[in-house]
């Protein structure tokens, strides 16, 4: 297949921030269809678009399918869409073959519930996304990254990173 073909699979991210101003990361299922491949990746929460969905509210829905978290607030968003390739070997092979790689418009989100409310089970019917999660400064993301989406990390850190702070006590 040819990459140039195939368009963008349009996405969404979130950077969920604590009170101590640590962001979350999701450990990777480790499921070999998936377009990350095999590794010990840790991810923030992503997702596909649905069709005429606000991108605000597709991060919210993927934050909640993915961990549960209904008490988050979007404080900031990307200035604009950032995108990333898959490698070579993934294409034609991860999301059905339909795209050569992601458009994605993250935003930041302020988390006011406690960690209880945090579940990465998924839902019946879904495999679940994340195996373990944690929560890290932001200056960590990037290594942590699977590395075909460091540019989007490094992107996302510059962008709305420094909101990524610990609130006021």
């Amino acid at each position: 297949i040819d990459p140039a073909t195939l368009g963008y699979r349009p996405c969404v991210g979130i950077m969920l921030i604590n009170a101590r101003g640590l962001v979350w990361v999701g450990q990777r299922a480790d499921t070999p269809v998936d377009a990350e491949g095999r590794g010990d990746w840790w991810q923030m929460p992503q997702g596909g678009i649905d069709r005429d969905e606000d991108p605000k509210e597709a991060a919210l829905r993927e934050l909640f399918e993915e961990t549960h978290v209904r008490s988050a607030e979007i404080i900031g968003e990307t200035a604009g869409w950032l995108t990333y390739d898959l490698p070579p070997e993934l294409i034609g092979v991860a999301w059905g073959g339909r795209w050569r790689g992601q458009k994605q418009k993250w935003f930041a989100a302020r988390f006011s519930g406690s960690d209880d409310e945090i579940d990465i089970g998924a839902p019946p019917g879904h495999d679940p996304e994340f195996v373990s999660w944690r929560w890290v400064p932001a200056s960590d993301l990037v290594r942590l990254i699977v590395p075909f989406k460091r540019n989007v990390y490094e992107a996302v850190v510059a962008g709305i990173g420094p909101l990524a702070l610990p609130l006021e006590a």
